[in-house]
């Protein structure tokens, strides 16, 4: 009587399927995008809400990977809802899919967290392509939305480079006594000036985090996140916060 021998080679595992979240206060889109997502053998639609405090609430609850997100919703719009959600968990990746793209909402979007901003007139491929790129950390923008960010970006670094820049002061604590003698300014990096915390403050200032997401984030009060901002600013001689996240990009 023949057996049949078992693999002597180890059967891999599937991958465990990307879990979206839903947030549109549309019941049809919702519907139709569950299940275009849900169609597909990597991804698994988690839950779905109707307005941007659902979605917060359900993205703290079911943890999802990527959470789509429309703009235009009640009782917390979207540009809030990816803020805190942004904010609040780190590993969960927000994608824009709306039907407006006004520069406001755009921008807005962009520097509450979102990484990738979609038109809902976007191709099933598109969406679909676009989440698994979210899901392993890629940023995604349709061209007429990547060509706003873009011409924003120029504008912003042409406005900075236009304005006078202050002579750097001398730090007399750090100067070779050569340069602090001679009142000569200082050459090297700015940002060689910040102390770790400052640093790392200065990167969520470009990620457009404010006051109060940097203290949720670094877990400190409010009070000490913004007292670092303004030694963020004098020693980088900026007046916005605009100016710091430029020089962040320049980097």
């Amino acid at each position: 009587m023949s057996t049949i021998a078992e693999p002597s080679f180890p059967i891999p595992h599937a991958a465990p399927r990307i879990r979206v979240l839903i947030a549109d206060d549309q019941a049809l889109i919702r519907r139709g995008m569950a299940m275009l997502l849900d169609a597909a053998p990597d991804i698994e639609v988690v839950g779905q809400a109707a307005d941007g405090v659902e979605a917060v609430e359900l993205a703290r609850r079911l943890l999802p990977d990527v959470v789509l997100m429309d703009l235009h919703m009640p009782r917390k719009g979207g540009v809030l809802a990816t803020r805190e959600i942004s904010a609040a968990l780190p590993h969960t990746r927000v994608m824009v899919l709306t039907t407006f793209d006004r520069d406001d909402l755009v921008f807005d979007a962009v520097r509450a967290g979102a990484q990738a901003y979609l038109l809902k007139d976007a191709s099933e491929e598109e969406v679909m392509d676009t989440v698994r790129a979210v899901h392993r950390g890629e940023s995604r923008l349709t061209p007429q939305i990547a060509r706003k960010v873009m011409d924003q970006f120029r504008l912003l670094a042409d406005r900075v480079a236009q304005e006078p820049q202050p002579a750097p002061v001398p730090d007399v604590r750090t100067a070779p006594p050569q340069a602090a003698a001679s009142g000569e300014p200082l050459q090297p990096d700015a940002t060689k000036r910040l102390t770790e915390r400052e640093a790392a403050v200065l990167e969520l200032i470009a990620k457009g985090y404010g006051n109060r997401q940097i203290a949720t984030t670094l877990n400190v009060a409010e009070g000490t996140a913004k007292n670092h901002v303004s030694r963020i600013m004098q020693k980088l001689h900026a007046n916005t916060r605009t100016e710091l996240a430029v020089l962040v990009l320049k980097k």
